[in-house]
């Protein structure tokens, strides 16, 4: 029995389930996500808790089984409280800004960084002064779907990773980076 496929999901107020044939639908104050599940897992809500249960003991069945819980969890996690990206802009010059639906950012090359943000995600930029580094913006990433928050934020960092040397560009808020030390005159 898989560990992560036979712990019970614990469903806050305000949160549905919804299962047609192999689609899945979440719906909560936050929004309303589907999934599609793979046949022969089969969701059900019981006593107010969601529960995952497979046909069989195969190994597709098995691995499904703990991939189908968490991505129900993460739904349910999603329309409720929903998820959250921070990333630090490091760097001398350096800045970000939004502007409607898009993230423009000045990361050092000759021409600034554009992306558009999809649907049901939101970025916010929160500009600091730190004394040691410089001017600091953290970049906010908010969205009710963790795989799309996740990938959006992982974009905007390589669009300019930290640097090995001095440190400067994109980091995860809490991402430590050792830093190589440079070359030395003789």
């Amino acid at each position: 029995m898989s560990r992560i496929g036979k712990k019970p999901i614990p469903v806050p107020g305000g949160v549905t389930l919804n299962v047609k044939n192999r689609l899945v639908e979440v719906k909560g104050p936050k929004g309303t996500l589907t999934q599609t599940i793979p046949d022969g897992i089969s969701v059900i809500m019981e006593e107010g808790q969601i529960v995952v249960h497979r046909r069989d003991d195969s190994k597709s069945q098995r691995a499904f089984h703990g991939l189908v819980r968490s991505l129900v969890n993460n739904m349910v996690t999603g329309v409720s409280v929903g998820f959250r990206r921070q990333l630090d802009l490091i760097g001398i010059g350096y800045k970000a800004e939004v502007n409607g639906n898009m993230l423009v950012m000045n990361l050092g090359y000759s021409h600034s960084v554009e992306m558009p943000m999809p649907d049901g995600i939101t970025v916010q930029i929160e500009k600091e002064k730190k004394k040691f580094t410089g001017f600091i913006a953290t970049i906010t990433v908010e969205g009710i779907d963790r795989q799309k928050v996740g990938q959006i934020a992982a974009d905007i960092r390589g669009k300019r990773p930290p640097d090995s040397y001095k440190g400067k560009g994109l980091r995860y808020v809490g991402e430590e980076i050792r830093l190589k030390e440079g070359k030395k005159t003789a």
